[in-house]
């Protein structure tokens, strides 16, 4: 950290100048465009495929100059008063921009300093003009702090899900028991956007009673009625078993009431894998797609268990677009711990998907979460592997462990999270109350594409 200090009126002549240069990073041309309005910065790809260049030179350059005026010359203790200048050309990310401010004018009235200010990318000036600045009186030093790291929700991964939906044709599926404004507002949106052939179990009053509460339209929605919350889940269970509908949503009633009627071997949804739960989770600070399991049914797996848990992940992460998922299996450590069983399940794991009892992915553990998810801590811990610092998909050792990873992730990293239940017949949406609309939407996206992948892989077999 270096030591600078303030240039004063006094101490600054005409003809002081100082020059600045900076490298343009992805993130810093999209923020100067998100600030300026010029574009909107979710969509640089469909906009500007050859190369993200973005009319933000204006916003850029102001961010440049006034950095430099108000940090180094003259410094802390001035203020920009009035500005003139000129732009010309086009920044894009991994630009190098060349500032210069040079001191042209005094006045003593207010201590002013007209500082005439350039900007160039090569050759080319992209900003010419002046700018007024209130020179401080008083020396003031200080530390050069580091700009703080800026991290931008772009939304890609969701975005990316639905846009590849749009192609396709609507899912029927069958929503259980939506008797409140959430879980019929929600399949409702979903059915307008194409993504599902909405078809309404439960009893058909209340529907109908929140659907009016809330200015709702059920025109041409199919209503299966039903007594209560447990017929309901039991009905829709019996549709998908029968292949009347291919995926289903819960609704307004608890977890335990859809899943007691899905997991019973004669009349559930059953199949040969372990039922398990997967969010899909967008979050900010990381370069892609993240998929955590299993952080909401299995409560203590076991190695059996962990084994169709992964299979499962990597299947709906190849489903995704992955098409060699890299699976951390998480642990408190790196290293095998016979007194940790969840390191020892790792390592089994490691070697089942040697054995070919795994396929599909690439497994790497123990992990601890650090290593998984950052490239740095892997390297500190001289961690050699294809997976440590670029995980596709979090596997962790138990439920509890996973519902913290996952709500940690929500809610400290600003995360969007969708979620599906997978190793049954038919995939299943498990909605919580505190979902968004976003939320939701994302997955019942993710839900189509399974079906749709499930389809495909149905009418190949036949």
């Amino acid at each position: 950290m270096n030591d600078f200090s303030n240039r004063t009126y006094n101490e600054i002549e005409i003809g002081t100048s100082l020059t600045l240069s900076r490298c343009l990073s992805e993130t810093e041309v999209e923020a100067l465009a998100l600030v300026s309005g010029e574009v909107d910065p979710f969509h640089l790809d469909s906009i500007s495929p050859e190369g993200h260049r973005i009319d933000a030179k204006a916003v850029a350059a102001e961010a440049l100059l006034s950095n430099m005026l108000s940090r180094r010359l003259p410094g802390p203790g001035s203020t920009i008063l009035s500005q003139s200048l000129s732009f010309s050309g086009n920044i894009s990310a991994g630009d190098e921009l060349t500032a210069t401010v040079t001191a042209i004018d005094k006045q003593p009235d207010g201590h002013v300093i007209v500082f005439d200010c350039r900007v160039c990318c090569g050759d080319e000036v992209l900003v010419q003009g002046s700018v007024r600045v209130a020179a401080p009186t008083q020396r003031i030093a200080y530390s050069n702090l580091a700009t703080p790291e800026l991290i931008l929700r772009r939304n890609d991964v969701f975005s990316k899900i639905l846009l590849r939906c749009q192609s396709l044709p609507p899912v029927k599926c069958a929503v259980v028991h939506p008797c409140d404004r959430d879980s019929l507002l929600g399949p409702i949106e979903a059915a307008k956007r194409g993504l599902i052939e909405l078809v309404l179990v439960g009893p058909e009053k209340k529907i109908r009673a929140v659907a009016e509460a809330e200015g709702l339209s059920l025109d041409g929605y199919r209503i299966v009625s039903t007594e209560h919350s447990v017929e309901a889940a039991q009905v829709a269970v019996a549709m998908a078993r029968s292949g009347e509908v291919e995926a289903l949503m819960k609704g307004s009633l608890h977890t335990d009431e859809l899943m007691g009627a899905v997991v019973p071997s004669a009349t559930g949804l059953r199949t040969g894998r372990r039922v398990s739960h997967v969010f899909v989770m967008d979050v900010p600070a990381y370069p892609r797609m993240l998929l955590v399991t299993d952080a909401a049914i299995n409560i203590a797996p076991t190695i059996r268990d962990k084994a169709d848990i992964c299979q499962n992940a990597i299947d709906l992460a190849r489903v995704l677009g992955i098409d060699t998922p890299k699976v951390a299996i998480l642990a408190a450590v790196e290293t095998v711990n016979p007194d940790m069983q969840a390191t020892v399940d790792a390592a089994m794991l490691c070697k089942m998907a040697d054995r070919g009892q795994i396929t599909g992915g690439l497994l790497d553990g123990p992990l601890a979460f650090d290593n998984a998810v950052s490239e740095e801590a892997a390297r500190t811990k001289k961690i050699v592997s294809q997976v440590a610092g670029n995980a596709d998909i979090l596997l962790v050792p138990d439920l509890e462990a996973g519902n913290m990873v996952a709500k940690q992730l929500q809610y400290l990293a600003g995360a969007d999270s969708a979620g599906i239940v997978l190793g049954t017949r038919v995939p299943i949406v498990l909605t919580s109350r505190a979902d968004s609309e976003r939320t939701r939407l994302a997955s019942t996206a993710v839900m189509a594409l399974v079906a749709h992948a499930k389809r495909e892989a149905d009418a190949s077999q036949n």
